[in-house]
């Protein structure tokens, strides 16, 4: 990629294409960063939904991303638009000559993944993939120890995400439960999770995943499992359902290892519920700090994101989760899902 020139003589200046539901957590952190960026312009084709978003953040408003794209001054476009959509209005956007901020999942297909990357590169501009859990103070913390080898060999991993999205969640846009748009419980809810089995444990060897849709009315999977093998010899499996009676009850991941085990939990690992090694050190005793309370599945990563983006831009930081990051998650997702579809272990890397 070429050099990129650092904006150091002012407020960054973002544009955001799609003000639906999670939209509202890039609002509340461009505002908590207002001091050096501001949110210039946005985009919705739902005239009530943009109406109310121009109201409340105060950026121009349009109706389409080509209209956008023509009248903005923006530095990067953030797009919070339906999974399936993020490729073309990535490139579209790079095309301009914008840096593109995506949300998760950065695509819903292997060969459009690639071609938000080749297009950025090709533009010269930058690709940030949004994996805001990755700032949480507890995920952190557990980063840290695994950078400090102090669980030694890793034996065992096991994410769980149960959660619940009723009927009525998918009915209230005719995008959501689709493949093209949306992806299922696995690319769409816990795409952070898998986000994680890749950034804390390492490169995994092959999958073996089920995938099944046993109570929504959506293409869809609600529920899946799987089964991984790491590079490294590690072992693990990944338990998803948004079918978990009442509401939603657990994220977690737990990893054991030869001299130390980890189980971070609560509702979006939020609550480090054990931590053990052979050895002591300082940030042990951060552990019941780091902790905290959420009602929301989203955690507090935004804002922490953004401070990235933000100083990578200004040339003062680089990217902590830019396109080919985004692409290590996207493609364990491909590989569970073409193992629930063939019923066959997939192997990685698959081919580019």
């Amino acid at each position: 990629m070429p050099a990129i020139n650092p904006i150091s003589d002012r407020p960054i200046r973002f544009a955001l294409v799609g003000c639906g539901r999670i939209a509202q957590n890039h609002f509340a952190a461009i505002e908590k960063h207002a001091d050096r960026c501001a949110l210039v312009d946005i985009c919705d084709v739902n005239p009530d939904a943009l109406k109310a978003a121009v109201t409340k953040t105060g950026a121009r408003g349009h109706q389409t991303l080509s209209e956008l794209l023509a009248n903005s001054s923006a530095d990067c476009v953030v797009l919070t638009t339906p999974s399936g959509l993020h490729p073309s209005q990535a490139i579209q956007a790079a095309q301009s000559g914008r840096h593109v901020m995506t949300e998760k999942p950065m695509a819903t297909r292997w060969k459009d993944g690639l071609a938000m990357v080749n297009a950025c590169d090709r533009a010269g501009v930058r690709l940030f993939v949004v994996k805001q859990n990755r700032r949480n103070a507890t995920l952190q913390l557990l980063k840290r120890a695994v950078e400090q080898k102090r669980f030694g060999r890793i034996y065992s991993v096991a994410v769980n995400v149960f959660w619940t999205r009723p009927q009525e969640y998918y009915d209230s846009a005719k995008w959501r439960g689709t493949w093209e748009f949306d992806g299922g419980a696995f690319m769409n809810q816990a795409s952070h999770y898998i986000d994680l089995l890749d950034w804390l444990i390492g490169p995994v060897e092959s999958v073996m995943s089920y995938t099944g849709t046993l109570a929504r009315d959506i293409e869809v999977e609600d529920s899946g499992v799987a089964a991984l093998r790491w590079r490294s010899g590690a072992m693990g499996t990944v338990n998803v359902t948004m079918l978990t009676y009442p509401k939603n009850l657990e994220g977690s991941i737990t990893i054991m290892g030869e001299k130390g085990t980890v189980r971070i939990g609560g509702l979006a690992v939020n609550e480090i519920q054990h931590w053990e090694f052979a050895d002591h050190r300082p940030e042990d005793d951060e552990v019941r700090q780091a902790s905290y309370a959420t009602t929301s599945v989203y955690g507090f990563g935004h804002p922490l994101y953004y401070d990235n983006v933000i100083s990578t831009l200004q040339g003062n930081a680089e990217p902590e989760t830019d396109g080919r990051e985004g692409l290590k998650s996207l493609e364990l997702l491909i590989a569970m899902y073409l193992s629930a579809r063939d019923g066959k272990r997939v192997a990685l890397p698959l081919e580019y």
